[in-house]
């Protein structure tokens, strides 16, 4: 069984409520999974198969300044070759942070599923909670 970690910032809910719809999906597809807010990890990265991380886009098109973006930061560099997903909620712009967070997963030579991440506009509607699902069931698969 696969063990996976969601970590997350949220401000309003809506990338907590990724993190909840991907969670259910990873469960249901029959990993053991951990969900914590980034503030809240204090495991080791090597406790887990494959890593899920949740942010929306703040400020300029950016990652969470005070807690998330240090975060990350600090677990860069330990995340090549190992199996990671990306995900969050944007409500202006066009999710140009996501494409910046992607090629920074990619330039550490991490294993990306998909290729990029999965957003959301705003509040997750049905749709987008859907796409939480999938992404959370097919990343399992990905994970082996």
């Amino acid at each position: 069984m696969s063990k996976i970690a969601i970590i997350y910032w949220s401000g309003t809910g809506n990338t907590e409520a990724m993190a909840d719809a991907i969670e259910e999906a990873v469960k249901d597809a029959g990993a053991d999974v951990s969900v914590f807010e980034v503030g809240d990890f204090s495991d080791s990265l090597d406790d887990y198969d494959g890593l899920l991380f949740g942010c929306p886009a703040m400020g300029d098109e950016e990652l969470e300044e005070d807690e998330f973006e240090p975060f990350f930061a600090g677990v860069e560099e330990d995340l090549k070759g190992r199996k990671i997903g990306i995900f969050g909620s944007y409500e202006w712009n066009d999710g140009e942070w996501m494409g910046i967070w992607a090629d920074r997963c990619k330039a550490v030579e991490a294993d990306l599923f998909r290729g990029e991440g999965l957003m959301a506009y705003d509040n997750p509607d049905d749709e987008a909670l859907e796409a939480c699902a999938t992404y959370g069931k097919e990343f399992v698969e990905f994970v082996g």
